[in-house]
């Protein structure tokens, strides 16, 4: 049993012998109504997970023990068995009114108010035939027509009292409801605002980045034919190739400072974590490459898991490296799909497998795969990539002291690239 429906149990056995002292007498001193059984129906509708007829026997309990104390308290002298004799009634009626709420399944009526009323007079009736039977057999109380007739009477008032307030508190829950809705839709129409003005900076980054990029594998191919003697040195247009370059980089990074300074804006906590475990890492590059093959019309089963214990790891360093092998896989898969990440821990390294069941890079290919500005992809207008991607992912990985390897498959059965990198290169330093 969760921690609120205990609760509500113990406030359940303090409030309904409470309201039940709460009453009043409409034709004489020895018909009462009190508010007790309402109590006990609103707290029989909340606690739907706990079995009514364990309610009613609590309910019960606390009524009649709550009575024998006020006798105690108040009658001089106090007789126990008298005392007993005279509250037991109560015990039975609360809990022939929970266990009638529970066979007629009351709180599967919940939103039509008039058959929950109607059932809660067949409860009513029910709980207060049995208390006058067993008044009748304890205290020879006779049952005459007048009393049923005044128990109908009851029955009417405080079933439809319970419907009133009930439905007044449900529409105080719907407004309340109503109200965090319009807070909530509020708030996504100003974040989808705030993202939409962030994508445009962020469109723009993309294609500056794309246009550094161009220019400075451009560079590199200049610099390659001087250093291998196909072109004579000249540095004439250099200078300026160079400053440019400069120039695109520096308004990358200022758009990239404004639209961090816009996202931080969006997200309660600020302080980004440096480094995360691996399921944490894992899903990240999953649900983005997820969203990613979604915009490219792919449908594509991302699969991962992980061997071993593993610390947490650099978050920018790994994500970068991963990314960029995934990514790849997900724009070789033509139309449908399977990707795998695979991670392993063997003694000091850390062992990173991506593989696909796209079609594979030929066999041709595999030994340039490496290098700048190879590449096998082309847009719809037969633009190429700029093949910098894996060479990138090969830097960075050889940085780390690691290794990346293409491992050799059959051609059409895909592509799998391992990764092997020290842990020590991927943790915090202590």
């Amino acid at each position: 049993m969760e921690k609120k429906e205990v609760t509500l149990l113990a406030l359940m056995m303090i409030l309904v012998p409470l309201a039940g002292e709460i009453k009043f007498y409409p034709f004489n001193e020895f018909y009462r109504v009190s508010f007790g059984p309402p109590m006990l129906f609103i707290f029989l509708l909340g606690l739907r997970k706990v079995p009514a007829i364990r309610c009613g026997v609590l309910a019960g309990i606390s009524v009649l023990l709550f009575r024998i104390t006020l006798d105690f308290i108040f009658l001089d002298p106090f007789d126990w068995l008298a005392s007993l004799s005279i509250n037991s009634p109560s015990f039975f009626y609360y809990f022939t009114y929970a266990l009638v709420f529970y066979l007629l399944k009351i709180h599967h009526f919940n939103t039509q108010p008039w058959v929950m009323g109607l059932l809660g007079i067949i409860t009513e009736l029910a709980a207060g035939v049995i208390e006058l039977i067993v008044e009748n057999a304890v205290l020879e109380a006779p049952v005459t027509m007048d009393a049923l007739n005044k128990l109908i009477i009851f029955a009417i008032f405080r079933s439809f009292f319970v419907i009133g307030l009930f439905s007044t508190i449900k529409l105080r829950e719907s407004t309340l409801r109503e109200l965090e809705i319009q807070k909530q839709n509020e708030h996504m129409i100003m974040l989808v605002s705030n993202l939409y003005e962030e994508t445009i900076l962020l469109k723009k980054s993309v294609q500056d980045a794309e246009e550094i990029t161009k220019l400075s594998y451009n560079l590199y191919k200049e610099l390659q034919e001087i250093k291998d003697g196909k072109k004579e040195l000249s540095l004439e247009g250099i200078p300026q190739q160079v400053l440019r370059i400069a120039g695109e980089v520096h308004e990358i990074k200022k758009d990239n400072q404004r639209i961090l300074a816009g996202l931080s804006k969006l997200i309660t906590e600020q302080n980004f974590l440096d480094f995360l475990d691996i399921q944490s890492l894992l899903s990240v590059i999953v649900r983005t490459h997820e969203k990613y093959a979604d915009l490219l019309g792919k449908k594509i089963e991302f699969v991962y898991s992980y061997n071993g214990s593993h610390p947490p790891y650099h978050v920018y360093t790994f994500i970068s490296i991963v990314n960029n092998l995934v990514a790849n896989s997900v724009e070789a898969i033509k139309e449908s799909g399977r990707i795998e990440i695979l991670v392993d821990q063997k003694q000091e390294c850390l062992e990173i497998c991506i593989h696909d069941n796209g079609p594979g890079i030929p066999n041709q290919y595999k030994d340039v795969i490496f290098k700048p500005g190879f590449t096998l992809k082309f847009d719809n207008t037969g633009k190429s990539s700029t093949g910098i991607g894996l060479t990138f992912v090969k830097g960075l990985v050889e940085k780390l002291e690691g290794e990346v390897i293409l491992e050799n498959l059959e051609e059409g059965r895909g592509t799998t690239f391992i990764l092997s990198l020290p842990i020590e290169n991927l943790t915090k330093k202590r």
